[in-house]
């Protein structure tokens, strides 16, 4: 206890003697034995409230030993399994732990690591991804500020993650045992295939695919690619010593409309002891973008021609040309550009608002500026007789779909009414406008999507100017051509009007998470928390059906579909208030990541040792690592002192008693008659 304290406490013992004492002894007329009772009384109430005030406190010091932990981290991915170092791993993990010594001296912790970071005493090897960087970094959270050393059990082939080496804490050492056999086999594989997930029929799509070898002499490989039994592309590949990569640019053609399957492999003369790895299926979703465009105008301008011609130019675009008054309906179209719209396109306009159907409107000297302040709200002219020559100014931030700048702002100038443009919903602007290279802070190609209904408005005609230029430019219309056939992409993929929307792939790999999500609207298109989704998912060959009820998320309703084998699957999303129905398919594609490597990744594990300062190990040399363990002075128990502080008094007994001294001390007064 402090010697402040012991004053006080003092203090308050002549506090309480010294106020009892003046009330029953001072100025008493009599000193009885009732008269000291309630001195004494007075003295323990007044000296109780002085402690609950002082509060005095007791320390007690102990002393707690703090072992330095140990930690050890096993690979339980399935590539272990595959290995065939499971057992291995399990005996080196037992030899370790149980070690007495090794006990003695630390506070060893075992963890597992595949796609997860987890502590566990069993472990499985069926993880079907391995990240290493994800183990170093979670360890660096549990052990921050704190001295240890790791051991990790892995073949160090790393599937998903950053660059292990620097997901570990450089100042705490790292002593890798390295799983798998060492000795190297002559393997080549496909280490990485890219592809895009859609292509457009009758199109061709690119395919990336980068072939690695591992061998000491020269060898010639055949890469192929099929689908079903047919043989689509075949190369032949050289590797040596020296050259043992090797990277293929192949362009396949999008001629069937939906999900394609195709294998690519890689083949050797020579055996090889894995060729797991020597084959991958990928998959491609050809997408029939057939569409039909209206160009609806009035009256006869170049830049009518111009847009039919650019459009064309995709076999899978057909394009009309109406006067305002040959419309009769609007449902066979996708997309409608209006064209300089007058006052004759007041009853095309009224058809639309209920056909609902996205459009291009393009302005110029014969707009009737008020007919599309009445028909539309996304832009509000206030336009002058007076008209003005506009250049572009490319916006680089512009995100709804991918386009290159063909040289916007290089482009003869279009020409439109001069005034005021107000954006009344929110755009995403593509091209904005200038005069006489003074920027004016107005669109001139705008793209607005309200209730998935999606509109684009260009402010200027002579847009046929820009084709020609292009093509003096570059002697081709192909640039110019993409940026229409873009535009018109973008308008004609909106789904208006669904209230429920699902979102997934239409196949995965085997072993990469499988999650479908779906969002429901009521009917003013706003999102329904209260709705009940489920799905079915059939497998197409075993006819195999699994139900499952969709959690509600953010804004969204999932479930998870991870642990399905290869094969083809159809499903349905159903909401169950209203039988709402959503039908698709998807496919896994037989591809396990765990089984493309034949040897452990020694100098990757190598490296790691050495950036921590640690030492890689062979599973031969586990007591040589125990051994360094135990003699490495780094890591020593510490003593730590502890103090606690602990009240001298309980403040609700004390309460108590001041209650029942000061209850006491009034009957006795009242008994006496001293009241």
């Amino acid at each position: 206890m402090a010697k402040s304290t012991i004053v006080l406490i003092l203090l308050s013992i002549l506090i309480a003697f010294a106020l009892s004492f003046f009330q029953y002894y001072y100025k008493a007329k009599s000193r009885s034995k009732v008269q000291l009772l309630l001195a004494s009384f007075r003295f323990l109430s007044i000296f109780g409230i002085l402690l609950l005030v002082i509060n005095p406190k007791i320390s007690r010091e102990t002393y707690r030993d703090t072992k330095p932990p140990l930690a050890i981290v096993v690979d339980n991915s399935g590539s272990i399994t595959y290995l065939e170092q499971d057992s291995l791993s399990r005996s080196l993990v037992k030899k370790i732990t149980e070690n007495k010594a090794l006990q003695q001296k630390y506070d060893i912790h075992t963890y597992a690591f595949a796609t997860d970071f987890e502590s566990v005493d069993q472990f499985t090897f069926k993880g079907t991804q391995t990240n290493i960087d994800q183990a170093g970094k979670q360890l660096k959270s549990l052990y921050k500020n704190k001295k240890y050393p790791t051991v990790l059990l892995s073949d160090g082939n790393q599937t998903i993650g950053s660059d292990y080496v620097y997901g570990f804490d450089a100042e705490n050492a790292v002593f890798p045992i390295v799983l798998g056999d060492t000795i190297s086999y002559l393997d080549v594989r496909i280490s990485g295939l890219n592809v895009n997930k859609y292509a457009f029929l009758k199109n061709k799509f690119p395919v990336e695919v980068l072939l690695q070898y591992n061998g000491k002499k020269v060898v010639t490989a055949d890469f192929i690619i099929q689908q079903g039994g047919a043989v689509l592309y075949k190369q032949k590949v050289n590797f040596s010593p020296q050259n043992k990569s090797a990277v293929l640019q192949v362009v396949l053609p999008a001629d069937k409309v939906g999900l394609q399957v195709f294998k690519a492999s890689v083949l050797l003369a020579e055996k090889e002891k894995n060729t797991y790895n020597n084959t991958k299926n990928f998959a491609v979703e050809v997408i029939d973008q057939k569409s039909e465009i209206a160009i609806i105008s009035e009256i006869n301008h170049p830049d009518i021609g111009a847009l039919k011609r650019a459009i064309s130019a995709n076999t899978q675009r057909k394009v009309t040309v109406l006067q305002p008054s040959a419309v009769e309906s609007l449902q066979d179209y996708n997309v409608l550009i209006f064209y300089q719209p007058t006052a004759a396109f007041k009853t095309v306009f009224e058809k639309n608002k209920v056909a609902g159907i996205n459009s291009w409107v393009i302005t110029g000297l014969s707009t009737d500026y008020n007919l599309l302040n009445q028909y539309q709200d996304v832009i509000g002219f206030k336009m002058t007789s007076q008209k003005e020559d506009y250049t572009a100014a490319y916006n680089a931030q512009f995100n709804l779909f991918a386009l290159d700048d063909i040289g916007f702002e290089g482009f003869p100038p279009l020409q439109n009414g001069y005034g005021t443009l107000n954006l009344k919903q929110k755009g995403e602007v593509l091209l904005s406008s200038k005069v006489r290279n003074i920027d004016t802070n107005a669109p001139m190609l705008v793209f607005t999507e309200n209730q998935s209904r999606r509109n684009a408005f260009l402010l200027g005609e002579n847009i046929w100017k820009w084709r020609l230029q292009y093509y003096v430019d570059k002697k081709s219309f192909e640039g110019f051509d993409i940026f229409i056939d873009k535009t018109i992409q973008y308008l004609s993929s909106a789904n208006s009007g669904k209230r429920l929307v699902v979102h997934h792939e239409s196949f995965y790999n085997s072993g990469d998470a499988i999650t479908i999500a779906a969002e429901y609207f009521n009917k003013n298109y706003e999102f329904d928390d209260k709705a009940r989704l489920s799905i079915t998912v059939t497998n197409k060959k075993s006819k195999a059906v699994k139900n499952y009820d969709m959690l509600k998320g953010n804004n969204s309703f999932r479930v998870n579909l991870d642990g399905f084998a290869a094969g083809a699957y159809a499903f349905t999303v159903k909401e169950l208030n209203s039988n709402t129905v959503y039908s698709s398919h998807f496919e896994i594609l037989d591809f396990d990541m765990e089984k493309q490597f034949v040897n452990p990744d020694v100098p990757q594990l190598q490296a790691l040792s050495l950036a921590t300062g640690g030492k890689l190990y062979y599973p031969g040399q586990a007591e040589e690592l125990i051994t360094s363990l135990l003699e490495n002075e780094q890591y020593q128990t510490v003593q730590k002192a502890i103090v606690e502080k602990k009240p001298l008094i309980d403040s609700v007994l004390l309460l108590l008693l001041i209650a029942l001294l000061l209850a006491a001390e009034w009957f006795v007064r009242k008994y006496n008659g001293m009241l």
